[in-house]
């Protein structure tokens, strides 16, 4: 049997991670070891962890997910690591659900159904999808739950929210790239992993509910701002060789999401900072250190085009958000 640690990033709300434990002594499949990769706590989350069987890492202030992770990973003993929020519950059989379809598919990754915490009928989530315009689209958000999301399929990336990795993809890949702090960096991860021909498989029967930016809030300045810098960031990675209108689109119209959202100030602030950050470092266009930049290039360009089209066919079946049928009507309008 297949070994497997959970890594859990933590910072502060001890009673999500009492939630989180508990479900996870539920499993039919039992984890092999618990990891909770604690960023600082001031409300007895580290303690707690420790009494209840993990090993707690102590990183002392707050690094952010990307690093949490990494550091859960590096201390992981298993072939497996499960990366799961603080904020999520496990059904007892998500754990046996995606470990049995990772084996049975040889699949690099596995990630299942995501449903809101609060109304179990509604999905936070299934798998994510990219667009030429460096946005991330997370499959199934806001929409109910329905016999189209219960068909297990190959994925490119799956949301890190609760998802299950080979502990060697890290090391193949690369770990998560800590310049994103917090938001995307499983995205990055994910076009990394497909440069490189590495696939997932999405698993319906492996159920989670997910409360949802509990830490942060879902349009607090905070996360407003740090998706748009990672956008800028994702954009200036991966996305130099490739065409510059759909990413006007997708930033501008991004952009106009979070003003509604009283966000304003935090895009802008996000898109300065990303822009920053974007010129002071080097970011290297391959995955792989021996690939050519241009194959490489030539390869996202596909991946990005076959993503882009399945979010168009997802909205087509479920209905389109007010993001997604404006950027496809204006890029319909400029071809």
């Amino acid at each position: 049997m297949m070994s497997v640690t959970a890594v859990i990033p933590h910072w502060n709300r001890r009673e999500l991670l009492q939630s989180m434990l508990a479900s996870m002594r539920d499993q039919t499949r039992p984890f092999d070891e618990v990891i909770v990769a604690d960023n600082g706590s001031t409300d007895g989350s580290a303690e707690f962890a420790e009494q209840q069987g993990a090993c707690v890492l102590r990183l002392g202030s707050n690094l952010g997910f990307a690093a949490a992770v990494n550091r859960g990973i590096d201390a992981a003993r298993s072939e497996w690591v499960a990366i799961l929020n603080n904020d999520v519950t496990l059904d007892a059989g998500w754990l046996a659900a995606l470990t049995g379809a990772a084996e049975r598919e040889a699949a690099d990754f596995a990630t299942g159904k995501i449903l809101r915490a609060d109304d179990p009928s509604i999905l936070d989530g299934t798998f994510d999808e990219v667009s030429r315009g460096a946005c991330a689209c997370r499959c199934g958000a806001g929409k109910p739950d329905s016999p189209m999301w219960n068909q297990p399929r190959r994925i490119r990336i799956a949301p890190m929210t609760a998802a299950l990795y080979r502990r060697s993809l890290f090391r193949e890949i690369g770990p998560l790239d800590e310049r994103f702090v917090s938001y995307m960096e499983d995205t990055d991860f994910g076009l990394r992993c497909a440069i490189a021909g590495r696939e997932g498989i999405y698993v319906p029967s492996a159920i989670a509910k997910h409360r949802g930016s509990a830490t942060l809030g879902s349009w607090s300045f905070d996360t407003v701002r740090n998706i748009s810098r990672n956008q800028v960031l994702l954009a200036a990675k991966h996305f130099q060789a490739q065409p510059r209108w759909p990413i006007l689109v997708g930033q501008l119209l991004w952009g106009v999401l979070a003003f509604r959202h009283a966000g304003g100030v935090a895009y802008l602030a996000g898109k300065l900072s990303g822009w920053r950050a974007a010129g002071m470092v080097h970011w290297p266009i391959a995955a792989n250190p021996d690939a050519t930049s241009n194959a490489d290039a030539i390869k996202l360009r596909a991946i990005l085009e076959a993503s882009e089209k399945e979010i168009f066919g997802l909205g087509q079946h479920s209905g389109f958000d007010a993001y997604w049928r404006i950027y496809f009507w204006l890029l319909r309008r400029s071809s």
